[in-house]
């Protein structure tokens, strides 16, 4: 568990952070989010102590981390940043052991971390393992980049617009391994991000922020469906709230009784990508794996915010 309380950051008269309070349960995934200047990042970076706070304190799992050298801290603690951030000269087991070699684990243990995570990660040890990073696709580097912040086993991941780098279809891939892999670990998860759509997809807890302050923390559906402020309710967008509403919901949520022609969905597939093949196709209902429908006016009635 994190818990931040009254934690502000001062550069002078400007305040960066200004006496935010928020908790993240264990194995919970918060996402911190916000215009550029919002203070997001320098939330995170206080959090492993790469900025210190003016005031306030961060317990992690009930310690204080101001009473803990901050190399340590740093040590339990998997940071990924834009970009990877990967050591060039180094091959891609040599950046994954970075942590656990400080730490002194022996041979055979990192070697068998090493290889846990290439396959964790779908990147066959034998194929992957003696790369360099520049011989590496983006989407390559950045999964090798996470596997480097877990390699010790971190309780806590933090992570500072890790995909931001990537093109749409690499970025979303990298999100849904994100998160099955987080939900494997049971990795308590802090993520920055400026894109909602990132937030709502990966985050159990959604903190938005604005010149420092923090303006709601709350579930994804808390988020679209009651917004603490205009600002809130801008960034989420007008015209996009139905669709990350419907992103949240699984077809197997709203199976009904009943037949359709055409291939059958997944009932781990979401509603928008539903609503999407609906208006596509043009059908007013769809058949799923398993049996039953999912209808048009049932997808209506869930952007809308209302049961089925």
């Amino acid at each position: 568990m994190i818990e931040i309380e009254h934690l502000t950051k001062r550069y002078g008269a400007l305040a960066a952070v200004d006496d935010v309070s928020l908790t993240v349960e264990r194995g919970q995934i918060a996402a911190l989010v916000g215009t550029s200047g919002s203070g997001k990042t320098t939330l995170l970076r206080m959090i492993n102590r790469l900025v210190e706070p003016t005031s306030g304190r961060v317990r992690i799992d009930g310690t204080d981390t101001a009473a803990l050298p901050p190399h340590l801290l740093r040590r339990r603690i998997g940071y990924a940043i834009q970009g990877h951030g990967l050591f060039p000269h180094r091959t891609v087991a040599q950046n994954i052991a970075t942590v656990p070699r400080l730490l002194g684990w022996d041979r055979a243990r990192i070697a068998a971390r090493v290889d846990e995570l290439l396959e964790l990660f779908q990147l066959p040890p034998a194929e992957f393992r003696d790369r360099m990073p520049h011989q590496l696709s983006g989407g390559q580097q950045q999964r090798v980049g996470v596997a480097r912040a877990l390699a010790a086993r971190p309780d806590l991941l933090l992570m500072d617009e890790p995909f931001g780098a990537l093109d749409p279809v690499i970025r979303a891939q990298a999100q849904t391994d994100l998160r099955r892999i987080q939900r494997e670990l049971g990795t308590t998860l802090v993520i920055v991000t400026h894109d909602m759509a990132e937030a709502i997809t990966l985050g159990d807890r959604i903190a938005v922020m604005e010149q420092g302050r923090l303006l709601q923390y709350a579930p994804p559906r808390e988020i679209l469906t009651a917004p603490a402020t205009p600002f809130v309710a801008r960034l989420i967008g007008r015209d996009e709230r139905p669709f990350h509403l419907l992103s949240l919901t699984c077809v197997a949520d709203l199976i009904q009784p009943g037949e359709a022609e055409g291939p059958p969905l997944a009932p781990g597939a979401s509603l928008r990508d539903a609503l999407s093949l609906c208006l596509w196709t043009g059908r007013a209902a769809l058949p799923v794996e398993g049996g039953g429908v999912v209808t048009l006016e049932a997808l209506r009635r869930a952007a809308e915010g209302r049961s089925p």
